[in-house]
């Protein structure tokens, strides 16, 4: 870690303060090295504490995952279960690391939709390292972009409908507040591994001036190196936000 520091402080790049990472490839990868899927997803959870690490240790502030979305619920019986019993153990996990490392961690998406085990240890989990002032660590599950909009328009309509707010009150800051997100900063830089080039229904609002990375690396392979490079990615990009030179 030191030499990727040193890389840092010599060429003067700008660490993004939020990354936002899409985890994708634990399945080919499971299936490059002849091993069932499962075994996949356990390896890319290991991959996701070590860049947490990483990446915290390189200067970012705050890390975003996207971990089971609601189109996961489309994979197969078998492959759903063991993502949810990994989810379950990640998150008894977590708690330890996290105290351990003075890290806040929170979940966003559809808890609804998500069995009472699961809420339960989320719960724990928030509670737990809600006062960490170390990295901010968020965990997507059960999440979809669209999804989330919808939610917080139906909370805003509800207010609207009681008089707490008034239509004219409808900023694009209200509605942030409204979303999942709220209180977090938008992401810098979006990260998605083994070589897909989309959104797949991530932060879709959030993302709208992120600078995006793409790379064939699949998540089980992604290492410290291949955080660098994104990092020297987003400093060879002109971020104007709309407006001109």
């Amino acid at each position: 870690m030191e030499k990727i520091l040193q890389i840092i402080r010599e060429e003067n790049l700008n660490v993004p303060k939020h990354v936002a990472i899409i985890l994708d490839g634990n399945g080919r990868w499971a299936k490059k090295h002849n091993m069932p899927r499962k075994y996949g997803h356990v390896q890319g959870s290991k991959t996701v504490e070590q860049i947490i690490e990483d990446g915290y240790n390189m200067g970012i502030e705050y890390i975003t995952v996207y971990a089971f979305s609601t189109e996961n619920w489309k994979r197969s019986v078998d492959e759903v279960e063991a993502l949810m019993k990994l989810l379950q153990n990640y998150l008894i996990d977590c708690i330890e690391r996290s105290t351990k490392n003075n890290m806040q961690v929170r979940v966003i998406g559809d808890k609804t939709g998500l069995v009472p085990k699961i809420v339960e240890k989320i719960n724990r989990l928030e509670e737990a390292t809600k006062n960490a002032t170390g990295l901010k660590f968020t965990i997507a599950i059960n999440y979809g972009g669209r999804d989330e909009i919808r939610r917080a328009m139906t909370r805003i309509a509800e207010d609207v409908a009681n008089q707490k707010l008034e239509p004219q009150m409808i900023t694009e800051d209200l509605i942030s507040s409204y979303l999942d997100t709220a209180g977090l900063p938008d992401p810098d830089l979006l990260i998605r591994t083994s070589g897909e080039e989309r959104l797949s229904n991530f932060l879709p609002w959030q993302l709208a001036y992120t600078e995006f990375y793409f790379t064939d690396v699949l998540w089980p392979d992604f290492k410290k190196e291949d955080l660098l490079t994104a990092i020297r990615y987003y400093n060879g990009r002109d971020r104007r936000f709309g407006g001109g030179k």
